[in-house]
């Protein structure tokens, strides 16, 4: 059953047309650096290396573009080329991006000791994500000792349209932003629309009624989460906390009786602590 929970899609190159679409018309927008940083976050948690066929497959960009992107990211430091396998890594350039961004995140380390303790409590995992695009990025990870958990980690993609975490990051925002969101979501999968819409308003309501959100089988068969979101403050956009594993191992009642209350507890305890630090 395990092998069955791996890291979801994260339809990222889905949101693409919906983002290049709005670009055209913005004169300002600058389309080289945006299909540069495409290709960047064409790595994902546990890519090591990637050829300029696979980049191109995922930023759905064509291969010459991709040839030359790459020759300059790598010029710039932001790839490594890995001449005897003739693809490329993450450089250094890039990685610094990534540490300055999660180093000046308070929230992470204030969360991760209250994380522990509730992952060990669920004996699941206790993940906290931030948006990009059409998905949520896992930023901290926390899992229990004792019990087997999903195989994601720091790093890993899971859609936003379909996850607990991702609904409930919907639910905190304001209403204008909400509206983009779901149109490009819409934009990005439109013969799902009408399901995933239906899915989004039925979390938007759970929100309302049990302060979290949940997903039951609903993203993957055989995985339950409960997630809450909230602003960590100095104009920082919602992030969203969960709490998840193997259905075999967390029962829904479970999760909304033991843990619906801890979860609600961290956030707000969270939230104390931040506003001592902002």
């Amino acid at each position: 059953m395990m092998d069955k929970i791996l890291t979801a899609s994260d339809g990222r190159s889905a949101g693409k047309a919906s983002n290049a679409s709005n670009a055209k018309e913005d004169r300002h927008f600058v389309t080289a650096l945006a299909r540069g940083l495409d290709i960047l976050s064409c790595f994902r948690s546990g890519d090591r290396l990637l050829g300029n066929q696979e980049l191109a497959e995922r930023s759905r960009l064509p291969k010459s573009t991709v040839s030359r992107l790459t020759y300059t990211l790598t010029k710039l430091g932001y790839l490594d080329y890995v001449e005897h396998r003739a693809k490329y890594r993450l450089g250094s350039a890039s990685l610094s991006l990534g540490s300055a961004m999660l180093a000046r995140m308070d929230v992470r380390q204030l969360a991760r000791p209250l994380m522990q303790e509730l992952a060990d409590f669920s004996q699941g995992m206790v993940s906290l994500g931030m948006h990009d695009r059409l998905s949520m990025i896992y930023v901290e990870n926390c899992r229990s000792q004792t019990a087997l958990t999903l195989s994601l980690d720091v790093g890993s993609r899971i859609p936003l349209a379909t996850t607990a975490m991702g609904r409930a990051y919907l639910a905190e925002l304001e209403d204008a932003e909400r509206e983009q969101l779901m149109s490009n979501l819409r934009a990005a999968d439109e013969s799902a629309w009408e399901i995933t819409h239906d899915g989004i308003l039925q979390s938007l309501q759970e929100y309302q009624d049990l302060a979290c959100c949940t997903s039951f089988g609903s993203w993957q068969k055989d995985v339950n989460a409960i997630a809450v979101a909230f602003k960590p403050g100095k104009g920082m956009a919602p992030v969203s906390l969960n709490c998840g594993g193997p259905a075999f191992n967390l029962a829904p009642e479970f999760l909304l009786s033991e843990v619906r209350p801890r979860l609600l507890e961290l956030v707000q305890r969270l939230q104390q602590s931040l506003g001592n630090h902002n």
